[in-house]
């Protein structure tokens, strides 16, 4: 931290062109953070993301293509960096599942090769985390109630899911997570380095490329504008705490900026309880939103899958004075109005963004 001018240094932000990356990445750049945007661009459309980046912010903004599991190059591009946000990663458990050796690749050897480069330059990370290092959550007794599951633990029903909750990796994609989670906090004791870790619950906003594997929410709000039917795996009755993106970049933000104070901790991040909702009430929601009947199609519950989570915020908004500001269904309708302008102006693009 002592080189000279590391002050004007940019901030990195690795998966720069992805959904939480590049909202992030606008936010310093409003600010007047110059910022270096890694990414290898291997999710389809996330290009667009970058080229909105630089319609908006010019010369302020760099950008280098770098895979995180190309050690060198990965090391040489951060070395300037004076802080490092790494959104960096294979994010869908079904994807870990039929390749896993591409997950571990990816999750965790990548984030190895991230820790290394800041290491050598004392640079701190802030690293995006997931609410599946927690597991299936078996412990956590729940029950039936109307359209949704709730806990029967009366603290877990008003509170959410904390982080003393216990790890429990399950699913390829889960351990990749929660192995890279464990080695970021780590880095920490063992080197003094400053991390932190948010562990993430459904984020959701502008600039998601929904699928059925990740972006959920957006990927209904798409399926439903476009007539396109849903599969619901189970019976739908499982609750998650959205958080709209904006809060979520808040955050990263407010970590990143005491990090000296927080470094070595894990926080969960998520909507809470005030943004829980089952998935059957959401998609009434989004049938109200966009005026459509929506078409559903169910199958099996899948592997790893919680029946209810909720987190607990109570840590990071100690440690921050930080909420969520924007209730679930005021950003629903908002994504809803986005996604019409920008992904669906026409049968093409419906097409190419919904299949």
């Amino acid at each position: 931290m002592s080189q000279p001018h590391r002050d004007k240094a940019p901030v990195a932000v690795i998966g720069g062109s992805g959904f939480i990356g590049s909202n992030l990445a606008d936010s310093l750049l409003s600010d007047g953070e110059p910022v270096l945007v890694i990414d290898n661009f291997s999710r389809p459309g996330v290009e667009q993301n970058l080229e909105w980046l630089q319609r908006r912010h010019g010369s302020h903004l760099s950008m280098q293509t770098v895979d995180i599991r190309d050690r060198s190059t990965l090391a040489s591009t951060l070395a300037p960096a004076r802080a490092i946000f790494h959104l960096a990663a294979q994010t869908a458990v079904t994807t870990s599942l039929l390749d896993p050796a591409e997950d571990l690749d990816i999750n965790l050897k990548g984030t190895f090769n991230v820790l290394e480069a800041a290491r050598q330059a004392s640079t701190p990370v802030v690293f995006a985390s997931t609410n599946k290092v927690y597991g299936s959550l078996p412990q956590v007794a729940v029950r039936e109630v109307n359209d949704r599951y709730e806990p029967a633990d009366d603290a877990i029903r008003a509170n959410g899911v904390d982080e003393t909750i216990g790890l429990d990796f399950c699913t390829p994609y889960g351990c990749s997570k929660g192995a890279a989670d464990q080695y970021v906090l780590d880095y920490a004791k063992s080197y003094g380095l400053p991390t932190a870790v948010l562990r993430m619950s459904c984020i959701y906003g502008p600039r998601q490329f929904g699928t059925e594997d990740q972006g959920w929410v957006a990927h209904f709000l798409l399926s439903a504008l476009s007539g396109r039917p849903i599969t619901i795996y189970g019976d739908g009755k499982q609750v998650r705490d959205i958080l709209h993106v904006s809060d979520a970049v808040a955050a990263y933000r407010g970590v990143l900026a005491r990090i000296e104070d927080l470094k070595g901790q894990a926080f969960n991040l998520g909507g809470g309880p005030h943004n829980a909702v089952s998935l059957r009430a959401l998609l009434s929601e989004i049938a109200t939103v966009t005026g459509r009947d929506v078409v559903l199609r169910h199958d099996l519950e899948r592997t790893g899958d919680q029946p209810f989570f909720v987190a607990n915020t109570r840590k990071i908004e100690a440690a921050l004075g930080w909420r969520a500001h924007v209730t679930w269904r005021e950003g629903v309708c908002e994504l809803a109005s986005w996604l019409l302008r920008h992904r669906l102006q026409s049968r093409s693009e419906t097409a190419r963004y919904v299949a």
